[in-house]
């Protein structure tokens, strides 16, 4: 514990963008990155074989679903979760806390944990900090989460700070339990903890501190992107970067759009993950250079001599049309799912990589602020 993995590069004179890398027995992952989440051990529709291809340096796992079906036995049997995957590069496991805590009528918090039922048979569990962190050992990610409760949105104050006030209390039991537990699959793993607090920076602030005592390896913001303001979520971002230690890692879970990323980005964030690219193209729409794309759209039924990006090299838009997606999305071929998902993910980890190579010839503020209009325009 406490081997920080992150080393900061370069911070932006501009903004707060910053250039860094983790060193993980997986592999480099350079930062500022966007994380697809496979949160079954795989990322829906796609093989890990393409998210070599289109250059991913990391994906997330989750420990609740993983827990319930097959069993973190069965993915320690098998070498841990990589292995089990057959996914090469880093990995990193969310503790389940959202997960459990969204199910709402069907678990209860106490100051030990969670008691829920499985939304897969109704079965009765537990989850507590030692049982998350022992899953998550098991599971063999390269980084793993505390276990926190998400604060909901709205809350007031005192909700927000007793919600605080438990995770912090999780984080001290998980952190305890690591380093009386250590790694079972014969590389580290780093331990990274949940900043809290709602939409209150007073809040927001004493989770910080608290965290800094407690010395996690590196630091989430969590309890965003859950129904708050879009410019909520940045000032709540900005505020916290402000006051995190410079030489740790910064992850905002569940974010998002890749205009997101980008006023991530800007704030000082190093790390995002998001469902969104493969919903999304799972639901007929797909992000493009030029904005946002509903390839379903009957207007493109005729559309045969353009791809969904004609500046994207992704599989998908090498080899096919826009009215050909259309065309399996009505039809309900599988494939068309599939491929809108290659060039969503590709657009974004691609888009990552632009972020990173503007920051180090110092363009990215103003190809930022363009990009953050552009890719906002409906198609």
């Amino acid at each position: 514990m406490n081997n920080n993995p992150f080393e900061l590069l370069k911070t932006s004179k501009k903004s707060k963008a910053r250039l860094g890398k983790i060193t993980t027995a997986h592999g480099v992952i350079n930062t500022p990155i966007f994380m697809p989440v496979g949160t079954a051990a795989t990322v829906k529709g796609i093989s890990s074989r393409d998210l070599h291809e289109m250059e991913a340096e990391i994906i997330l796992a989750n420990t609740y679903h993983l827990y319930l079906r097959p069993g973190t036995d069965l993915v320690a049997k098998a070498g841990g979760v990589q292995k089990f995957m057959g996914w090469h590069g880093p990995m990193l496991t969310d503790s389940g806390g959202f997960q459990v805590w969204s199910l709402k009528q069907f678990r209860k918090i106490t100051e030990e944990g969670v008691h829920f039922q499985s939304h897969i048979d109704g079965s009765r569990h537990f989850f507590s900090p030692a049982s998350v962190m022992e899953a998550q050992r098991k599971i063999g990610a390269d980084i793993i989460m505390a276990f926190d409760e998400c604060t909901p949105y709205p809350s007031t104050v005192p909700e927000a700070n007793k919600s605080l006030e438990l995770t912090l209390k999780w984080t001290r039991e998980a952190k305890a339990w690591l380093e009386e537990n250590p790694p079972i699959h014969g590389y580290p793993q780093y331990f990274f903890g949940i900043v809290q607090g709602g939409m209150h920076k007073e809040l927001r602030l004493k989770a910080i501190e608290a965290l800094k005592e407690i010395g996690p390896d590196g630091y989430a913001m969590g309890g965003l992107s859950v129904g708050e303001p879009a410019e909520t979520m940045y000032e709540i971002t900005d505020f916290c970067t402000d006051h995190l230690p410079e030489d740790r890692a910064r992850y905002v879970m569940g974010v998002g759009t890749p205009w997101n990323l980008l006023e991530m980005v800007l704030r000082g964030v190093d790390m995002c993950d998001c469902v969104m690219p493969t919903r999304n193209a799972r639901n007929g729409m797909v992000f493009t250079s030029k904005g946002v794309l509903r390839y379903k759209a009957g207007r493109f039924a005729q559309d045969t001599d353009e791809p969904l990006d004609p500046n994207c090299d992704c599989y998908c838009c090498r080899n096919y049309s826009r009215a050909y997606l259309r065309h399996l999305f009505n039809a309900k071929e599988m494939l068309g799912m599939t491929l809108a998902t290659i060039h969503n993910l590709h657009f974004y980890v691609h888009l990552m990589q632009e972020v990173k190579r503007r920051i180090a010839d110092d363009t990215f503020e103003d190809w930022a602020k363009e990009q953050i209009e552009i890719l906002q325009r409906d198609l």
